[in-house]
């Protein structure tokens, strides 16, 4: 019997039909696995769609492995003007893999992404990014029996082997810190920092007020492009970016996990936790519509989790405790939801400020770790 041909085609990302069988590929490689959360298609078409912000700055070509016409695997090349003007790099990205353990297919992939990263100029290739470090963004290299909290990412074990075998290496660690409740409210270094900082800053925290979300969203840009600037592969969200992110987050989110830490009339810092609404989708085998919609409704009382997507300061205000302050405020108003366990993700793995703080305040355990990985093209 003859061997398969394997080849790969590129999709165009202007065609639904295209973009379906893209996305619906990722069902056949997580077929049997449990801990897996189906992204809802509605959202992963929007990140994926030319109209989604990230491409006023970026371009992404979809590829797909084939065999006897059937799709074998998959992976985007990525073209991030804004990382190479920020970072004075010449870099591009992979994103959106997917592929059986074959490591066949898994070179013809990369050697896909790589030869158009090579035509559009660019001599060095990271990822995943799926499609940008202010998206899903790393793989997975431990822990693969819990499924991943929301708006993180999940592969199975191997991913690791094919990737390094094609000859990338690790270029940054990012870690995941689980928090329990219990734990956290009862650790006496973290009530001594959040009340220390407290009395000395006098600082006031406050929720979000939805009734005018306009303000309070560019607040949160001003305040994350400034906390986060200086951070290994930190890109500034535009306005459009910040907007699609609240309209997206807005009907779930809970205006008192949203806080603002404010001196003197000065907005100073801020924190964004969710709900691990990864509970409920994981039932919705990616379909919101026409009545799934209504668990996020009925069932959002039984999510034992809250992610802790952003917490940051002004540069001026860090090291003074008001991240302890946060983390407290976060770890407080989250038990009034039932909430048992927070997870801070990511943090990089050299970000040492960051580290102490999860391990030794908010005595949390890293219990996740996902990599990042780059090669000379």
């Amino acid at each position: 019997m003859a061997t398969p041909t394997l080849s790969v085609r590129s999709l165009d990302i202007n065609s639904s039909k295209d973009v379906d069988r893209f996305i619906k590929f990722a069902w056949q490689i997580y077929k049997n696995n449990p801990y897996w959360v189906p992204p809802l298609l509605m959202d992963i078409k929007k990140t994926i769609n030319p109209k989604n912000p990230f491409f006023e700055f970026a371009q992404m070509q979809l590829f797909v492995a084939e065999q006897d016409g059937k799709i074998v695997g998959r992976i985007a090349a990525i073209k991030n003007d804004a990382h190479n003007r920020i970072h004075n790099e010449n870099a591009g990205h992979f994103g959106f893999f997917e592929c059986p353990d074959d490591q066949t297919i898994a070179n013809t992939l990369f050697d896909t992404a790589t030869d158009w990263c090579r035509k559009q100029g660019l001599n060095y290739i990271i990822g995943p990014a799926n499609p940008s470090i202010n998206h899903e963004y790393g793989l997975l290299v431990n822990a693969f029996d819990d499924s991943p909290r929301l708006m993180m990412s999940y592969n199975p074990p191997y991913y690791k082997k094919l990737i390094e075998n094609y000859g990338f290496t690790c270029i940054k660690g990012l870690n995941a810190y689980k928090l329990d409740q219990d734990t956290v409210l009862s650790n006496p270094k973290l009530l001594r920092i959040s009340q220390l900082a407290r009395e000395r800053t006098k600082v006031k925290i406050r929720s979000i007020n939805m009734k005018n979300l306009k303000q309070e969203v560019a607040l949160v840009k001003s305040l994350f492009n400034a906390a986060w600037e200086k951070n290994w592969g930190a890109i500034p969200m535009t306005d459009r970016e910040i907007d699609d992110l609240a309209q997206a987050l807005k009907d779930i989110a809970d205006p008192d996990l949203i806080i603002f830490a404010e001196i003197d009339d000065k907005t100073v810092g801020f924190a964004l936790a969710m709900r691990d609404y990864n509970y409920i989708f994981k039932q919705m085998n990616g379909r919101l519509f026409p009545f799934n919609f209504l668990k996020l409704f009925t069932q959002k009382n039984k999510i034992e989790w809250v992610r802790i997507l952003l917490l940051g300061l002004l540069p001026d205000y860090r090291r003074t405790g008001l991240d302890a302050v946060l983390y407290h405020e976060i770890a407080i108003r989250a038990r009034k939801f039932g909430i048992k366990y927070g997870e801070a993700s990511w943090i990089l793995e050299d970000n040492l400020p960051m580290v102490r703080a999860a391990e030794d305040v908010m005595t949390g355990e890293c219990y996740k770790r996902y990599e990042v990985f780059g090669k000379n093209i």
